[in-house]
């Protein structure tokens, strides 16, 4: 910010000394001054959180890029009109000077304009990709994968497939290939709040609503996902160190407890991750246990038909 400032003065004064030659430098300036500060002042308030997943470094990169044109072009708007109320300030020009037309202004802001347009529109096209298709997964991790038809797809086609089910107001995640179409009858592992997955390994994300429209965002992994009740949306990310918990938020607002409705991502070795799921496998055979227990008990009693109904 004290760059941004200093730089602010220093054009000011420029342009008192030397005119109209300060517009020629206001471009190159307004770059030099971004990318000083973009790892200082701005990326603590405004970039995007990356690093953690490489869709959410491409996102992140396409931002900072876009961004960065967009301080170019207001400080070089600026400039001008900062240059415009000094060179032509009231009392050394008390009769305003009328101006019908400048052919070679308008042809300049209209092809300046359709190229920032054809520059952003390359490089969205450019990164897209990278956004949107997921990458194989790392060898070491081929232990906890399994394929699957729903999409997006790595070029191997292994996956770890994880649905997110979004209910007022808390989340929950099944984890395994089919999780939403018999995770009850396969009685697949699942958590609520916080969703494990293992370094190194592409993520596919099923993404539900139970009641109202949610939307599933960890700004460290990816960009937000919206959860719409009857539909399935889809994104993946690809956590890259292990030992990591980022943190993400609800982005839609819910309900009178949406600002409470957080979500966790732990991320661990694919070893530990496998010890995991296993674990959580065996707590849920341990529930049904218990659960047929109790069926079984109450029907003795006539309190629960053979049929499960009381």
């Amino acid at each position: 910010m004290r760059r941004a400032v200093t730089f602010v003065r220093a054009l000011l004064s420029a342009a008192r000394r030397n005119g109209v030659r300060i517009l020629a430098l206001a471009g190159p300036l307004s770059v030099g001054v971004y990318l000083a500060a973009a790892q200082s002042a701005s990326a603590a308030c405004c970039t995007l959180k990356s690093g953690a997943s490489p869709n959410a470094t491409s996102i992140a990169t396409l931002y900072d890029i876009i961004f960065g044109m967009a301080v170019v072009v207001f400080l070089g708007v600026m400039s001008f009109v900062l240059y415009s109320v000094w060179k032509f300030r009231a009392h050394k020009n008390p009769v305003a000077l009328q101006i019908h037309g400048n052919t070679r202004l308008e042809l300049g802001l209209t092809l300046g304009a359709a190229l920032i347009l054809v520059v952003i529109a390359t490089v969205t096209f450019i990164k897209l990709p990278s956004i949107v298709n997921p990458p194989n997964s790392d060898a070491s991790a081929s232990a906890v994968l399994s394929a699957s038809l729903t999409a997006p797809t790595p070029p191997s086609g292994q996956k770890l497939t994880i649905c997110v089910t979004g209910r007022q107001f808390i989340w929950r995640y099944t984890y395994g290939a089919g999780c939403n179409k018999a995770a009850w009858q396969d009685r697949l592992p699942y958590s609520y709040q916080e969703m494990v997955v293992p370094a190194g390994v592409t993520v596919d994300l099923l993404i539900q609503s139970s009641d109202v429209i949610h939307a599933w965002w960890i700004p460290a992994l990816g960009g937000k996902v919206d959860a719409v009740p009857g539909f399935t949306t889809y994104t993946w990310f690809k956590a890259l160190h292990a030992n990591e918990l980022y943190h993400g938020q609800c982005a839609q607002l819910c309900g009178t407890e949406h600002a409470f409705m957080t979500a966790l991502v732990k991320v661990v070795t694919p070893r530990q991750y496998t010890a995991w799921i296993a674990q959580q496998r065996q707590l849920v055979s341990q529930q049904n246990a218990q659960v047929g227990q109790i069926r079984q008990y109450l029907a003795k009693q006539g309190i629960l038909s053979s049929s499960g109904n009381f």
